[in-house]
């Protein structure tokens, strides 16, 4: 049985369009009848939750307020504790991820499950519900901007597109497991929807991708402003209705590059493993947090709210659709910027800003000193999946001069350093990148930037 209901889903989206025509107060008792669902059901299945939950947090009002803060290492390391279906073990859900064979398939027949990239120093696994489901693909479907709202009432469901999805294909990640779980769903939607991955040498990603043929493509800002450098450069004839964007910082630049390269509407979003589509772009471009099925709260250093207009040092998530893995409180660790004030799209949900990665695409000198990009998040993916290493700063020092470094220590962190150095080695050389000297350098953490985030991919020198 797949994960997908849909009696339920189409009676969510009923209610997701119903919301998105109402005013703060509707949307506000939404989200207080769905955090004391949430609470009965966690309180109930979760021995963790049941330990972190006191009996006021169970009354008629329930409130965040008082509740402590849970973070991705302490949840993964009481995954047993923290889940509400018992037979999910995490022992068994490892063995099914590492199975590239079954990306996008049901794990006990019922559950969509993918993993984190650990971006953050710690992956996970994340396993969603069919209400979960049902909740994600509604808020996808009625919350998208359509093209033109001829486009939206014909073609709802997509069906007339071509869509392809540029990144890492070969983990199950979120994104390539929406992709694959499409095609299991809708057969007619197999030949429709492809997955190319971005650590293919960059002459054969182009021409897969050209191939599909692709009418919307499904990618990060980087990679997208690297196909519209291509489409301008020759090495494309793309024919685009629109490119869809997020998981990095879309800056007003990159935008208008891959607008007028591609020659189509960019059309950004922003979500996580442990919540999918947390917001997406009105036809202003304004991106629009959903919040009758979330809620995020921005905090500071030490914990406290952090009013709108201003930035925060992390933010706090509750996902009020995923009954079988609660998260409550959770430090997704991004930093967000709530608006003062509502956007005059009229949309009543609020309008927030990302502070999002600001890894730099390399640019570093290939066979016959020609020039090759390579995208960051491409990096991140050879690192984290061969050597294990999350904790890094990769920085450029010349046109096959890298720097690698990591501010932890040891004979094991040693022996992690030399595999990495070999697994990037091999990845540049398959991307036309030739005797790249790589210093690897222990103790020694990475530059942060502007966010105070560590800059793990950057193009300059010290």
């Amino acid at each position: 049985m797949l994960p997908i209901d849909p009696w339920l889903t189409a009676a969510v989206a009923a209610d997701v369009w119903r919301a998105s025509q109402s005013d703060a107060r509707v949307l506000a008792d939404r989200q207080a009848r769905r955090l004391a669902r949430l609470f009965a059901v966690a309180a109930k299945g979760s021995r963790l939750y049941r330990e972190r939950l006191p009996a006021a947090a169970l009354g008629a009002d329930p409130r965040l307020e008082g509740l402590p803060p849970i973070g991705k290492a302490e949840l993964m390391a009481r995954f047993d504790d923290w889940v509400t279906d018992q037979a999910l073990n995490l022992g068994e859900l490892r063995r099914f991820t590492r199975d590239s064979r079954r990306i996008g398939e049901p794990f006990l027949g019922r559950y969509a499950v993918w993993e984190s990239s650990g971006s953050t120093g710690e992956p996970g696994i994340f396993v969603q519900d069919r209400h979960a489901m049902a909740v994600y693909d509604a808020i996808e479907s009625v919350r998208r901007p359509a093209p033109s709202l001829w486009h939206r009432l014909l073609d709802p469901w997509l069906m007339s597109e071509r869509i392809v999805f540029l990144g890492a294909t070969g983990g199950h990640f979120a994104s390539v497991v929406s992709v694959e779980r499409l095609r299991r769903l809708n057969p007619a939607l197999a030949s429709r929807v492809h997955s190319v991955s971005f650590l293919r040498p960059i002459d054969e990603m182009l021409d897969e991708t050209q191939q599909c043929r692709p009418t919307v493509i499904a990618s990060y800002p980087s990679a997208a402003l690297l196909l519209a450098q291509a489409q301008q450069e020759g090495r494309l004839r793309l024919n685009l209705r629109e490119v869809w964007t997020g998981g990095e910082n879309l800056t007003p630049a990159m935008r208008h590059g891959i607008e007028q390269g591609l020659g189509c509407p960019v059309r950004n979003s922003y979500g996580a493993s442990e919540f999918l589509p947390m917001a997406a772009e009105c036809r202003l471009g304004q991106l629009h947090l959903n919040t009758d099925w979330l809620i995020l709260e921005p905090v500071d250093e030490q914990g406290r709210p952090v009013p709108p207009g201003c930035r925060s040092a992390s933010t706090w998530l509750t996902n009020l659709a995923n009954h079988v893995q609660p998260l409550i409180r959770y430090d997704l660790g991004d930093q967000i910027t709530f608006a003062t004030e509502p956007c005059i799209c009229g949309s009543p949900l609020p309008v927030i800003d990302i502070q999002g990665r600001r890894d730099d695409t390399l640019q570093l000198a290939g066979h016959g000193r020609r020039r090759v990009p390579v995208l960051p998040l491409a990096i991140t993916t050879v690192l984290e999946e061969d050597a294990g290493l999350f904790d890094f700063q990769l920085r450029q020092r010349g046109p096959r001069d890298l720097l690698l470094s990591t501010g932890r220590r040891g004979a094991d962190v040693t022996q992690q350093l030399r595999t990495a150095r070999h697994a990037l080695e091999g990845f540049l050389l398959t991307q036309g990148v030739p005797e790249v000297h790589i210093q690897c350098r222990s103790g020694q953490p990475g530059r942060r930037g502007r966010s105070g985030k560590v800059l793990r991919v950057v193009a300059g020198s010290d």
